[in-house]
């Protein structure tokens, strides 16, 4: 399938929904689980990257392995779950979906069961050709092998595809599959090092589609 436009795939968290504040307490939640350090949201968007066990590791000063990350990961996921009826949408996010001409979906590394829910919730689910959120049990990896299954699944060609998020993770997916990415500054990741990736860097969700029109 090679669409006319460019299909659009769009990160959730730190890009469509403004959940820094919340990640950011939930990281710190399970942080004191284990008497770590509290990081602010600067220092977060920093050092944050992925697998999530690797910057773990780096805050906390020592190795983390798979069992001691699964401890981390639910404390955190308890703590987001709680505080997630407190986050909106990117303050420009229906306004950037609107301008986008071609077919659009949503990947996120977020639990599948959770994210469908969340995202009817914001009555979204009719946007998107897909919606694909994390499907396995213990999550924090990179998000390559999902990109390739949700195009897979779409029927979509790596090379006729854009994709906007807020990680250089989200751009290595994007390399991985031959696709394109257009980097926001909003989310996770300091602005400095996704400038640094080399990708097109946006400081808004509308600029970010603007950019994603002008690959095509």
């Amino acid at each position: 399938m090679t669409p006319a436009h460019p299909h659009l795939v769009w990160d959730w968290n730190g890009t469509l929904l403004n959940d820094l504040s919340l990640v950011v307490a939930s990281t710190n939640a399970a942080f004191a689980s284990v008497g770590g350090p509290t990081v602010s949201a600067d220092e977060h968007r920093v050092r944050f990257r992925r697998p999530v066990a690797e910057y773990y590791a780096d805050v906390l000063g020592r190795a983390v392995d798979e069992e001691a990350f699964g401890r981390l990961d639910r404390i955190f996921h308890d703590a987001y779950r709680n505080g997630l009826t407190t986050c909106e949408l990117a303050a420009d996010a229906r306004a950037a979906m609107a301008a986008w001409p071609g077919t659009q979906s949503l990947l996120s590394m977020w639990f599948h069961e959770e994210l469908v829910p969340t995202v009817r919730g914001f009555g979204l689910t009719e946007t998107f050709l897909r919606v694909d959120g994390f499907r396995g049990g213990l999550g924090g990896g990179p998000k390559a092998e999902s990109l390739q299954k949700h195009l897979a699944e779409l029927g979509v060609d790596g090379r006729s595809v854009v994709l906007i998020g807020d990680s250089v993770d989200d751009a290595d997916a994007a390399g991985a599959v031959g696709a394109r990415a257009v980097l926001y500054t909003g989310g996770f990741t300091d602005p400095a090092r996704l400038r640094a990736s080399g990708h097109p860097v946006a400081d808004t969700l509308t600029e970010a589609v603007t950019l994603a029109r002008s690959l095509a």
